[in-house]
């Protein structure tokens, strides 16, 4: 790895989960990273900025609080996220809103915020967290499905309007990883998922933060438009 400065990050959803790992991830290599969440709460190390990404006002004080204290933000990662999973039939328009708001509107909002500065700098690094489903398809995740396959157009078209000023746009597409929401699964439910990977296993939240992490560095400065899979082989092809 190159050696670098340390860097201001901010990190969306960072209080637990992949968003937690991935704060993880940069704190062990030297940057200075402000997680954002609904809770305000961040891992030991980090900046904890409490920041509804659905709120463009939110969004913008949680980014003032980052550079006041960490100076401008050049890495953003967007894996703030929800899920209200029902069928079609009976899925309500709140419960898609809901999901689109955060999901969707939410990454719109913290791109949009992170360009400015980004564009001063002229470089930065937009990663954002999707999923396999948001190819892959999903029963029940109509509404997490569009936000995740939004993403893919949000970070293509980001990657055509900045690349030329050296700012890079990208999606880490999970797949199905050991975190808090598949610990309260069924053994059952469990070894359905595992017998549908090729790997024959749950990926690890550090898996998806290696990858982000990657995605950051110098090494992957020309890597832009790209959705890079951390899912052991679930939704190859898609």
């Amino acid at each position: 790895m190159t050696e670098q400065t340390p860097r201001s990050i901010l990190v969306t959803g960072g209080a637990r989960g992949i968003g937690a790992a991935i704060v993880a991830e940069f704190l062990a290599r030297g940057d200075k990273v402000a997680s954002a969440s609904t809770s305000g709460r961040a891992p030991e190390g980090a900046l904890g900025i409490a920041c509804d990404v659905a709120d463009a006002a939110s969004v913008d004080a949680a980014f003032a609080t980052a550079e006041q204290a960490h100076g401008p933000v050049e890495v953003v990662v967007a894996n703030a996220g929800i899920t209200k999973d029902t069928l079609v039939l009976r899925m309500s328009e709140a419960d898609f809103d809901a999901v689109v708001d955060v999901n969707l509107k939410g990454a719109f909002n913290v791109a949009k915020r992170a360009s400015k500065g980004m564009l001063r700098l002229r470089r930065g690094r937009l990663i954002f967290i999707g999923s396999v489903v948001g190819l892959y398809g999903s029963p029940g995740q109509v509404n997490y499905a569009a936000t995740k396959s939004g993403l893919v157009g949000i970070a293509r078209s980001l990657t055509r309007e900045l690349g030329g000023r050296g700012i890079t746009a990208n999606v880490v597409a999970p797949g199905f990883i050991e975190t808090d929401m598949t610990a309260v699964l069924g053994e059952d439910t469990v070894a359905g998922y595992k017998a549908a990977i090729p790997s024959g296993r749950l990926g690890l939240p550090q898996e998806v933060a290696s990858a982000v992490a990657f995605l950051a560095s110098p090494e992957a400065a020309y890597i832009s438009g790209a959705v890079l899979p951390v899912d052991g082989g679930l939704g190859m092809g898609h």
